[in-house]
């Protein structure tokens, strides 16, 4: 049997490879696509700040999820459950 899966080099400049430190999301959809925004929350702040936007397709999003399903399961086999402290806030799109 062949194998299917093509390789696909991925660019990932300096700055990039940096990351971004997000300890929120905000999710809204319209019919054509997921908005993601990543955001910090400062303790005693009034606001979040928006530090990246991603927006795709509802399919891309569902694959997501599916990837994010399959390595939060990967995780804990490997360093044990994830403990999840108080309740998330409902408006920073975590359910």
């Amino acid at each position: 049997m062949q194998d299917d899966k093509k390789h696909i080099d991925i660019e990932l400049s300096a700055e990039q490879s940096e990351g971004i430190y997000a300890n929120g999301v905000g999710i809204s959809h319209t019919p054509s696509e997921f908005i993601l925004d990543f955001m910090r929350f400062l303790p005693g702040a009034q606001k979040a700040k928006v530090f990246a936007r991603i927006i795709m397709t509802p399919q891309n999003a569902h694959i997501l999820k599916q990837a994010l399903e399959q390595h939060l399961q990967k995780y804990e086999e490997r360093f044990g459950k994830i403990k999840i402290f108080g309740k998330p806030a409902k408006e920073i799109g975590f359910k």
